[in-house]
């Protein structure tokens, strides 16, 4: 079963390398407001290990997180 999320902001982060996804990530959370939720796409592996710690601090949520090919996605809802 998938589950269907309004999603307010895309973030193309393909092809960038670490530290690049996470501070294209940071940036767009701080133009969002509470409550929006933003699906970031990225490749670079370290994504994911560096987003889980992120929003490990920070609180923001994560929705949901796939592998599809070879890319990672995230949906991310901005908490605070």
């Amino acid at each position: 079963m998938t589950v269907e999320f309004s999603v307010d902001v895309e973030l193309d982060a393909t092809r960038l390398r670490c530290p690049m996804p996470l501070l294209k990530l940071k940036q767009q959370l701080n133009r969002m407001s509470v409550g929006q939720c933003i699906r970031v796409r990225a490749t670079d592996k370290g994504s994911v290990r560096d987003f889980a710690a992120f929003l490990g601090q920070v609180g923001h949520r994560m929705l949901e997180q796939a592998e599809i090919s070879d890319e990672f996605v995230f949906i991310i809802q901005k908490e605070s």
